[in-house]
């Protein structure tokens, strides 16, 4: 059994966050870190409550763990089943990748982590600017959902009475199966940034292995503490492979 992270112990040193972490890979439930507001207002979600220095070390966990290990084995993966990226390094989405991916992945993929009830209609409502890109009528879209979806929280804590607590519970019996599920789909998604010609299915999971280990961290990190430090922190990781690409393409013209 996993122990409570006690809101006596203050915050916590990130080797306690990265113990967490990867206490909660093989025990994930739905607990905040210390220091963090237990309520189901705006704030606790939505505001990150973590210093700079905390996301950036998180960020250079997950470049390290994909520039070392993981994404040489999806380069690898990629030239031996003839997988092209279909990103033109010369054409970096910068904004996309920064700003708009972190935004609508997140809402689709992880803002349901904590909102179970909101799942059935913010994630279907979350495809169009999925599929369709940064746009006027996507962007004036996302706000939209995004006020619709906070609505409920404008005052603080949700009750939550009768059959509503029998589905939180049996929600928590089952959270391990989602939170495992939506990094295997948010991965599985990612699978689209390739042209895939003679690629073995059973090679498929290889290519997405950094996106794979992104959707643990930050379905932690949502988990833990909120959906604002998941999207700082997904925008964060884009922005190192982004500006990597960007620098070599400098040296090397």
């Amino acid at each position: 059994m996993s122990t409570p992270l006690a809101p006596s112990q203050g915050n916590l040193r990130f080797r306690q966050e990265v113990a967490d972490f990867w206490q909660f890979l093989q025990q994930p439930d739905l607990r905040r870190l210390p220091g963090r507001r237990t309520g189901s207002g705006l704030s606790s979600d939505w505001w990150p409550g973590l210093p700079f220095g905390r996301l950036f070390a998180w960020a250079c966990v997950l470049w390290a763990l994909n520039f070392v290990a993981l994404g040489p084995i999806a380069v690898i993966a990629a030239n031996s089943g003839g997988a092209a990226h279909r990103i033109d390094p010369a054409a970096i989405p910068w904004l996309t990748a920064i700003l708009w991916a972190p935004l609508i992945e997140e809402m689709l993929f992880r803002y349901g982590l904590r909102r179970p009830g909101q799942v059935l209609w913010v994630c279907p409502a979350m495809l169009p600017p999925l599929l369709w890109g940064a746009q006027g009528w996507t962007l004036a879209w996302v706000g939209m959902v995004i006020v619709l979806a906070c609505l409920p929280l404008r005052r603080g804590r949700i009750k939550r009475t009768g059959w509503k607590m029998e589905w939180r519970r049996y929600y928590r019996w089952r959270f391990p199966w989602v939170y495992h599920l939506s990094a295997l789909v948010f991965a599985g998604v990612h699978l689209s940034n390739f042209r895939l010609t003679d690629s073995a299915y059973w090679m498929l999971p290889l290519l997405v292995l950094p996106q794979w280990s992104a959707g643990l961290v930050v379905g932690w990190m949502r988990v833990r503490r909120g959906i604002g430090a998941a999207m700082l922190l997904h925008g964060m990781f884009n922005a190192g492979p982004v500006l990597l690409i960007f620098l070599i393409m400098r040296w090397t013209t």
